[in-house]
């Protein structure tokens, strides 16, 4: 039997340096989220001219140096700018609109798949005020609650921020917590990597945006699918852009719905900013994601408990032995935190990091703004695929073996799922538990490994031939 908790604790990294902790991206990403707007110019030209930007207009600690080789790579893509122009702010392009408008009755193509609804119109008063964390007092949060009856959920206090210097006892906490802000701990039920080494886990988090169509073309042109982490507030913001990474074979994933640190609100909190999300994406899709992705990669035990009760295993991203997190820093870009050219030399040390691997990896990276998706189309998708000896571009829960249709609850044919949420007491008939351990660290012990390789990976012969 394998033991994928040990082999998942192998990833988890002591607490770094707060200034260099690569996991506390807290401003940058929750700009641009109102509904795409129209305009009358052409993607293309608004490309061009985008693509004419000169490393001259960088300024301060993001500027490109001019001396590094680098500044003058040019991407494999038209309309996308040298990467030593890629820089706070840098003329933008034309919002994308989705290519094409799929109809009620129409199907994807995986196993057990539901037809579409109708289009998505949303309707004012029937979803929360958008980017805000949502009222708890709500018929439909009060009912989401009720997902929590008979499991353990960890009494683990509230953090501040979702910062190790603000939370001193929480820091100290961190690995009986199982905080993976401060230390990247990691449990059984965490999906952090492939399993088959030379594999990477695309994703991308924060959409949709006005510019994932942009990035679906490009995936679509080389054959790549991703998880696509999405937020609620956008999904009801562009509807149809959701569904065309769906229906482009993407898979769809939760990201809350106004992307907060999810370790400091109240378990209410959570199951609404949760429960908003995964009605958004059913009202859309038809399909509601078991999966989901802490913001920030904010989450401890007690936020593991709350997601696994409402049906969703976290997805992480890698951290490499010697505590390297696979962030790309392209949300840092926007913020004028680094440039094109640190983001990219980021991502290559990604690379030599996961070519010493003996397992696949998952990276973050984001389709929130056009720079990162230029980021991501013209340089870093490429530079994986060229690399010697090249990497297998896969979905997340493609890369880890997960049968698509069990990726929605709708089409899951997952006797497992859910899981139990305690090592005490007999499961029931929905799985849940008659019995409480007590202990803050319920969720590590909780699940043994064959229970989550059943669900992950499905096939655990195919998982052993790999590590």
């Amino acid at each position: 039997m394998i033991n994928f908790h040990l082999l998942t604790s192998l990833l988890a990294i002591v607490a770094t340096a707060e200034a260099t902790n690569p996991h506390h991206h807290r401003h940058f990403k929750r700009q641009g989220t109102s509904s795409a707007s129209a305009s009358s110019s052409s993607a293309t030209s608004a490309s061009q001219t985008r693509g004419s930007a000169s490393a001259s207009q960088t300024t301060g600690s993001a500027s490109a140096a001019v001396t590094d080789p680098l500044s003058t790579l040019t991407a494999i893509v038209s309309g996308v700018p040298v990467l030593g122009s890629i820089t706070s702010g840098m003329p933008t392009g034309t919002p994308f609109s989705a290519s094409t408008t799929y109809q009620a009755g129409t199907k994807p193509t995986y196993s057990g798949a539901p037809a579409l609804p109708s289009p998505f119109v949303l309707k004012a008063g029937t979803f929360p005020a958008l980017d805000k964390v949502p009222p708890t007092d709500s018929a439909e949060v009060k009912e989401w609650l009720k997902e929590l009856d008979g499991w353990t959920i960890p009494n683990i206090p509230k953090n501040v921020d979702n910062l190790c210097s603000s939370n001193p006892q929480a820091a100290q906490d961190a690995a009986k917590n199982g905080w993976w802000t401060c230390g990247a701990h990691t449990r059984s039920t965490d999906i952090v990597q492939c399993p088959e080494k030379g594999t990477w886990g695309v994703s991308f988090d924060d959409g949709p945006s006005d510019y994932t169509p942009k990035l679906l073309n490009y995936l679509t042109t080389n054959n790549i699918q991703s998880t696509f982490f999405v937020v609620g507030s956008r999904v009801i913001s562009r509807p149809d852009i959701l569904r065309e990474e769906y229906m482009s074979g993407h898979e769809i994933s939760i990201h809350t719905w106004s992307h907060p640190a999810l370790t400091t609100l109240s378990n209410e909190q959570i199951v609404a900013e949760l429960g908003w999300t995964r009605k958004a994406i059913k009202d859309v899709l038809g399909v509601t994601p078991t999966t989901m992705r802490p913001p920030y990669g904010d989450i401890d035990d007690r936020v593991r408990a709350i997601c696994l009760a409402m049906g969703m295993i976290p997805m992480m991203w890698t951290s490499a032995p010697d505590g390297t997190s696979f962030d790309t820093f392209d949300w840092r870009v926007p913020g004028g935190l680094v440039n094109g050219v640190q983001s990219y030399k980021q991502f290559t040390g990604i690379l030599d990091k996961a070519s010493a691997l003996g397992n696949g990896f998952i990276v973050l990276q984001h389709d929130l703004y056009e720079i990162s998706v230029d980021l991501a189309i013209g340089y870093t998708l490429n530079a994986a695929m060229k690399h010697n000896p090249p990497f297998k571009l896969q979905a997340i829960g493609q890369c880890s073996k997960i049968p698509t249709s069990n990726l929605y609850l709708e089409s899951n044919t997952n006797a497992t799922f859910p899981f139990q949420n305690s090592t005490s007491g007999k499961s029931d008939t929905n799985g849940k538990t008659s019995g409480s351990n007590g202990s803050n660290g319920a969720i590590a012990s909780s699940l043994p490994s064959s229970v989550f390789a059943t669900y992950v990976l499905g096939i655990i012969a195919v998982v052993a031939a790999t590590l």
